[in-house]
């Protein structure tokens, strides 16, 4: 027997192949789309992945029959039509959730072959990277809200790391062992907490298994029905499958690998991957430093260069409606830090995380609950920045300062049967959720000081209950209620400094901070179906955040940024009140999605470069020759509006396939209510190009162009010129006669990427001035699966 939706039915051997056909591809894990019931994440059919999914190795999530618990009688499937083959490049659109929902499915995953998702989504209309070290460190910026209001999550689990207490932190979730990754914003991500006001970036996986995976029972398996799906149980004959992912890039003279394995017999499944990835100094276009032209470059971004490795092994236990599994995983990086600072002190990042994950679902044979779905997390990170602590003298290289993250999270939630309320059919949804978090930021440079490193150790916990209700109202109008509260407890010890934040002479003293708060959130909004295959949507949010540690308790140095940053442990629950109207067509030659959005912030916490410069301790700000810029945070009242657009148009048939054109544009303004500028904003950027494609083929040229940004904050931040990134693509996508070497599958391709040699700075780069962004380069990439 198989489970497909609430009910449990019957079916032969024989005719489970048919079954399959007809869902099977549908439910891929290598591109399957996750959409959210009620604010709940399940892996579920969508015309949009149809396209994007490999029959040959459809997993199937598949139980035994259990007397008793059969309802209904055996259906018979009906037959359906072979599939036709599916098409790479086409641009996915969410139609069902009710804000915009970026997807970077697998294949497009494989071809962009970045080492960081601020990289991977860099282009993407309303999203952008921080790029502080492209190719090593770069976390994703969401509408201009970046560290502390973008939620980055792996499996459902939150990533771990320290990317958001530092733009020079990597994100410990590499694109080489990822096979889909979602950006989405709105009501659904008040699922993962408050402090994902900007949204989630979502990596998904099979570190562990939700289903037995299926081989194929031919020898060569053209695209259609795919093999018979094996029973759970001890019957289940054994299966595995491997999978391939390698390339190589001129530009950084960089190598990577990587290799994954799913196997899995009777009622259990296993996964393993392995993968690394290294890299020279990149090959930039023209001179890195604005501000200061007497420095060597040789045509590379000096101290660029990086390399990463990791590893996981999980397993999972699958059984008659569900499964449990759990997961293990190392990720080890080593990475330089450009930039004028980075160079002259050779700082570099040597970071290491060791993660244990688990999660599970069960299906019950009930009448009240749907599913019972749970989360689990332990995280333990660690990083030294290692540099010089004069930059004359080569014996002084040592640790500068060391980053640790002990974390641990759990969620469960509940989903509702529907049931009939007469005016709509009621979806519901609840949750629960709890995390506890211990950071330290320890500088060896000044052992047993007041103030050493950082900050001190501190702590926070939180509690959360949140429930999502779904209304249908008709099959084309639905209409969803959500609300969040949450208690947050932080602890960690800072001293007050003078209003002005310069030295005054008094002796500074560590003061114990025990904080408490509760932010509550709430959603309402309204998805309607239109004519012409048009869906719009509206939503609104009320989202209160807690300040995070570092805003409430920094008071160091941080040398890979450069800054001096001091904290303010009398900081506000921030408050974000939001309306977005989306129209949207995902079906036929014309695939859109438009969307404008405008927020207002009460207490919008942000990093406010004061002008003053520092050294290593307080006592040296303002200082004629400090190097650091003193950083403090602050509150203020601002406004965020914007919008964004983007589609695809397949114009006609040309030589067997389709061509078609394709094109995006997206804005933020953000100011506060004085009329000044909130700084480090995206600028506006406009793009275009066209494209081919057949069930094998996929070519692209694409032009992106970015604004001058000038709308900057008053103190510490510069005007960014406008660039052109223009990038193609080309890849070839077959199946294969195993017999041959043994893959049944391949994806090969060449991309370009600034093909323009175009000087690129990112506006939102606390660095830009002194690094570019990476010349022109060419990458050859090969996929197998076997």
């Amino acid at each position: 027997m198989t489970s497909i939706g609430r009910r449990t039915l019957k079916i032969s051997a024989a005719s489970c192949s048919l079954l399959c056909g007809m869902c099977g591809s549908a439910m891929s894990q290598d591109a399957a789309q996750s959409t959210q019931l009620p604010g709940i994440t399940v892996t579920a059919p969508s015309p949009i992945v149809r396209r994007n999914v490999t029959p040959a190795r459809t997993p199937v999530r598949v139980s035994r029959a259990v007397p008793g618990r059969n309802r209904e009688p055996a259906a018979q499937p009906q037959p359906t039509p072979v599939a036709a083959a599916p098409q790479q490049g086409v641009l996915p659109i969410v139609t069902d959730q009710f804000a915009t929902v970026t997807v970077v499915p697998n294949e497009e995953i494989r071809r962009e072959g970045t080492a960081q998702l601020g990289d991977l989504l860099f282009s993407k209309p309303g999203i952008t990277g921080s790029t502080f070290a492209p190719g090593a460190s770069s976390r994703p910026i969401i509408r201009g809200l970046d560290v502390n209001r973008v939620g980055i999550l792996e499996n459902g689990t939150n990533a771990g790391g320290a990317s958001d207490l530092g733009e020079d932190h990597f994100v410990p979730i590499d694109p080489l062992a990822t096979n889909q990754v979602e950006v989405i914003r709105g009501p659904a991500a008040l699922r993962y907490g408050s402090t994902s006001i900007g949204g989630i970036v979502s990596a998904t996986n099979n570190r562990i298994p939700d289903a037995l995976p299926v081989c194929t029972a031919a020898p060569f398996q053209t695209y259609g029905l795919p093999a018979k799906a094996p029973l759970a149980g001890a019957e289940a004959p054994a299966c595995t499958t491997v999978e391939t992912r390698t390339s190589v890039s001129s530009v950084d003279r960089g190598v990577d690998g990587g290799i994954l394995l799913d196997t899995g017999g009777g009622n259990f499944a296993f996964h393993a991957d392995a993968y690394g990835r290294k890299s020279s100094d990149y090959n930039i276009p023209g001179y890195p430093y604005l501000f200061d032209q007497t420095r060597p470059v040789n045509g590379r971004q000096p101290n660029s260069a990086a390399q990463a490795d990791g590893a996981s092994i999980g397993g999972s236990y699958i059984f008659d409606g569900g499964f449990i599994g759990a997961a293990i995983t190392q990720t080890d990086a080593l990475y330089h830090i450009p930039g004028i600072d980075g160079a002259d002190h050779l700082t570099r990042i040597d970071a290491h995380q060791t993660k244990i994950t688990a999660k599970g679902e069960y299906r019950p044979d009930s009448a009240a609950i749907n599913a019972v779905r749970f989360w689990a997390g332990a995280t333990d990170y660690r990083h030294n920045e290692i540099g010089l602590a004069d930059p004359a003298d080569l014996t002084t290289l040592g640790v500068r300062q060391t980053f640790t993250n002990k974390e641990q999270e759990a969620r469960v939630e509940v989903q509702l049967m529907p049931f009939n309320a007469r005016f709509a059919t009621v979806t519901t949804a609840f949750g629960l959720q709890a995390g506890h978090q211990e950071l330290t930021a320890p500088s060896p440079d000044n052992p047993g000081a007041l103030f050493n490193g950082l900050w001190d150790p501190n702590r926070n916990t939180r509690e959360a209950g949140y429930v999502f209700n779904e209304f249908q109202f008709t099959p084309s109008t639905k209409a969803q209620i959500a609300g969040r509260i949450e208690h947050v407890d932080l602890f960690g010890s800072t001293p007050n400094f003078p209003a002005d934040f310069l030295p005054d002479g008094n002796p500074q003293t560590s003061i114990a901070r025990n904080l408490n708060f509760t932010p509550k959130s709430g959603s309402v909004g309204l998805l309607q179906n239109l004519p012409y295959d048009l869906v719009a949507s509206i939503t609104a949010q009320y989202v209160e955040r807690a300040p995070k540690p570092a805003e409430l308790f920094s008071r160091g140095a941080h040398d890979a940024t450069a800054t001096f940053d001091i904290g303010n442990p009398n900081l506000t629950i921030e408050t974000a009140k939001s309306v977005e109207i989306g129209l949207r067509r995902a079906t036929g030659p014309l695939r859109f999605e438009a969307t404008a959005y405008y927020t207002r912030f009460d207490n919008f916490i942000f990093r406010r470069l004061t002008g003053v410069m520092c050294d290593g301790t307080f006592d040296s700000c303002g200082a004629p020759d400090a190097e650091l810029k003193q950083a403090v945070y602050s509150q203020r009242n601002a406004i965020f509006r914007g919008g964004e657009f983007q589609s695809q148009l397949d114009i006609s048939q040309f030589y067997g396939g389709v061509w078609g054109i394709e094109n995006q544009f997206d804005i933020v303004r953000a100011t506060f209510t004085d009329g000044t500028n909130v700084p480090r904003i995206p600028p506006v950027r406009v793009g275009g190009g066209v494209f081919w494609r057949d069930a094998n083929w996929l070519m692209r040229v694409n032009l992106l162009h970015a604004f001058a940004q000038n709308d900057i904050a008053l103190i510490g931040e510069t005007p960014t010129a406008g660039y052109n990134l223009l990038k193609a693509e080309i890849s070839y996508k077959t199946t294969l006669d195993p017999s041959w070497f043994g893959a049944r599958e391949m994806i090969v391709g060449l991309t370009g990427n600034n093909l323009l040699n175009a000087n690129i700075r990112n506006s939102v780069s606390y660095n830009k001035d002194e690094v570019l962004l990476p010349g022109i380069g060419v990458r050859a990439f090969a996929n197998l699966k076997f």
